[in-house]
């Protein structure tokens, strides 16, 4: 009688969802993650959870539905995470979020959700932009799309990194009116400790895994020179402790060390970008287990609108050699992302850094970056990560089912991620086959 009831629910689940309940992958090499030595097994998912690893053959129960795919020797590892991600921003051009129908806007950065995952990243941390909503029609098969951990609109002072208004517009504070930007999600204009704790609460209240400020000048912005240093440190501190209240932490958009060493002393705990530090900042981040989250940036282009922007993308991307040759002496917590912005014809190349790095890492250091440490980031949320179901960036049993399978062993091999369309040929997220060119 309780195999009858277990074979009613399964049956009931596959007419609902339309998914089967199980997947069996047989004869896969297994990158977990962490180790750099793989085993040759096969891996059986349950809902969207991994069931269990076994180099020897693992039995399904016939009646449960299970879906048995051939992996033919071919290389598993688990999903991308790309730790510095603009789900809406990445999608448009800054012309269609300011000037534009906001409806578009969404309805291409739903597009682009559907090709970010297809490229492989089942995850991914959004730091700045309107998310929530995409966030929600993917969580509900609405769209296809990878996990998204939002921050919320970007926390900005006046004349910062996130204030997209003209020279001619008024903030709030001296009566002026809200920027479009603001009015959309995107930024908020925040002075002064009140102004601060009130735009991280309302990131939170909307569903906020994490809060980013922009504390320093950056390459994207018209105002703020590079060597600015944003926000007092009071503000800084303000915006920890409002983020601590809710278990959670704040990463800053900095670049130079005052303005990193500034966001340390108030509490800081996740730096974005950091090309410019010198070696006793570095240090500090290593003393103190703060996370370093960079981006492989090309020095060889000055890509930008205007002659200001491309030396400032420069001078940032030229930074990058000496910072990833000291990881090791320092001992930093590193992450990796990409922080592709207002340029949608350059997502197609989200992955084309990762063999970049194997010009400072090996093969393992790379891919373990980009999965299992990734993931350690983005449990660092705490109870405000959405996704606790399971662990990420891992295939170990009981964690999520979010893993791709290569034609070809990139640990031997890194070239093989720049080309997801060729070479991922199995995209599993949350238990879900999202594309399978090997049956």
């Amino acid at each position: 009688m309780k195999k009858i009831t277990i074979f009613i629910l399964i049956f009931c689940s596959y007419l609902v969802t339309g998914q089967t309940t199980s997947v069996l992958i047989n004869n896969v090499q297994i990158f977990n993650g962490k180790d750099e030595k793989t085993i040759v097994g096969n891996v059986l998912i349950v809902d969207n959870l991994i069931s269990k690893i076994s180099t020897g053959p693992i039995y399904t129960d016939k009646s449960a539905n299970t879906k048995i795919i051939d992996g033919k020797g071919k290389f598993l590892m688990p999903g991308l995470i790309d730790a510095h991600w603009h789900s809406i921003m990445t999608a448009n051009t800054l012309e269609d979020l300011m000037t534009g129908e906001p409806g578009y806007a969404f309805i291409k950065s739903g597009n682009e959700a559907s090709n970010t995952l297809l490229r492989g990243f089942t995850s991914v941390r959004d730091l700045g932009g309107p998310s929530f909503g995409l966030k929600k029609a993917i969580d509900e098969g609405i769209i296809k799309g990878p996990r998204i951990w939002p921050s919320g609109s970007i926390i900005s002072q006046t004349s910062g990194h996130g204030d997209f208004r003209n020279i001619n517009e008024r903030p709030v504070s001296l009566d002026g009116h809200l920027h479009h930007s603001e009015i959309i999600g995107g930024a908020t204009i925040a002075d002064g400790k009140d102004a601060v704790l009130v735009a991280v609460r309302e990131n939170l209240k909307k569903g906020a895994s994490q809060i980013k400020l922009t504390a320093g000048g950056g390459v994207s912005s018209v105002f703020d020179p590079l060597d600015v240093s944003q926000f007092t440190e009071e503000e800084l501190r303000a915006a920890v402790e409002a983020a601590e209240d809710w278990g959670t932490y704040v990463a800053v958009h900095a670049y130079t060390p005052r303005a990193v060493r500034k966001a340390i002393t108030a509490g800081v705990k996740c730096i974005e970008h950091g090309h410019l530090l010198d070696d006793e900042t570095l240090k500090l981040i290593g003393e103190k287990q703060i996370w370093l989250s960079m981006q492989p940036l090309d020095s060889t282009t000055r890509a930008g609108s205007n002659a200001e922007q491309k030396q400032k993308k420069y001078d940032v991307a030229a930074g990058t050699d000496r910072i990833y040759s000291s990881v090791k002496k320092y001992k930093l917590k590193l992450a990796w992302g990409t922080d592709l912005l207002f340029d949608p014809s350059a997502n197609a190349k989200q992955t084309a850094t990762i063999p970049a790095m194997s010009k400072w890492f090996t093969p393992f250091e790379v891919l373990k970056m980009i999965t299992h440490d990734n993931g350690e980031l983005l449990a660092f949320s705490g109870k405000r990560s959405p996704y606790r179901a399971g662990k990420l960036g891992v295939i170990e049993e009981g964690a999520y089912a979010d893993m791709i399978l290569i034609d070809g062993n990139p640990l031997k091999n890194l070239d093989l991620m720049g080309d997801p369309e060729k070479n991922f040929i199995l995209i599993i997220k949350d238990g879900v086959l999202y594309k399978n060119a090997i049956n």
